[in-house]
């Protein structure tokens, strides 16, 4: 295991330590933000803690997370989402995780994706392959060899975001081009795909810190990201993970 995958892990303890404490807290503290969306104290929380943590022991690293901040840059930046799955995680849901990569040159190295309260934890190195872990055990895990749209499962997080930043329409219609489709929503859809378990993940929306370390885990599962637009990058705005054999074909349906 890398020192920089090692590292990650310790990050991701320590943010579980605080999320896993403060789900279903009865005095959890709710704001919004300007555009809207909730963020709990465990958010700010798991966040602060997690930066400690790099400015500790890897001072020349730069940080860009959902609550505090911060730019992706040419070296070596570590890309947080410290609850991905808010609404999730307010609500009760089990359905929630810290993502953590480390992007360098503009690359997903390492990503790390913690969600305690399903008791999974992804995460992969560049070269290294994909892995969860689970009941104190970690596999390898791959993607699916679903070759038609027509045998696939597709997931996405919310049919509304469609509307507003893609285009419903197409999205319904790749839906009836598949076999079946749920809406895992966020970072299951995506590490679902990387096991193999569903076949396709579309989100109309997304921010750098949603995907930076899902982007990772799937291709080191074998399988293919990218956004919207057919571009290998996390920071596109918009996210389509598949098994690489269907890639091609969602998009098409996307476009």
């Amino acid at each position: 295991m890398s020192s920089d995958l090692n590292f990650a892990l310790r990050l991701a303890d320590a943010a579980d330590a605080i999320t896993v404490a403060r789900f279903q807290a009865r005095d959890l503290v709710v704001t919004s933000k300007p555009d809207r969306t909730p963020v709990t104290d465990a958010d700010t929380a798991v966040e602060d803690a997690v930066r400690a943590m790099i400015a500790a022991e890897c001072p020349g690293d730069a940080v860009a997370g959902e609550e505090r901040g911060g730019a992706v840059g040419p070296g070596r930046t570590w890309v947080l989402d410290p609850i991905d799955g808010t609404k999730n995680f307010l609500r009760g849901v089990p359905a929630w995780a810290s993502l953590i990569a480390l992007v360098d040159g503009g690359e997903p190295v390492v990503g790390v994706v913690s969600a305690p309260a399903l008791g999974r934890r992804w995460f992969a190195a560049r070269g290294a392959g994909a892995w969860v872990a689970s009941g104190g055990h970690s596999v390898r895990i791959g993607v699916s060899a679903v070759a038609s749209l027509s045998d696939a499962y597709l997931s996405t997080t919310h049919l509304g975001t469609w509307v507003e930043h893609h285009s419903r329409e197409k999205y319904l219609a790749l839906v009836d081009a598949c076999w079946e489709n749920r809406a895992f929503g966020d970072f299951w859809s995506h590490c679902l795909v990387a096991e193999g378990a569903i076949d396709v993940a579309a989100e109309a929306i997304v921010n750098p810190w949603d995907v930076a370390a899902v982007q990772i885990v799937v291709e080191e599962a074998g399988g293919r990201f990218t956004d919207l637009s057919g571009k290998a990058r996390f920071d596109g705005g918009s996210a389509l993970s598949t098994n690489g054999l269907l890639h091609d074909a969602a998009l098409a349906y996307l476009a």
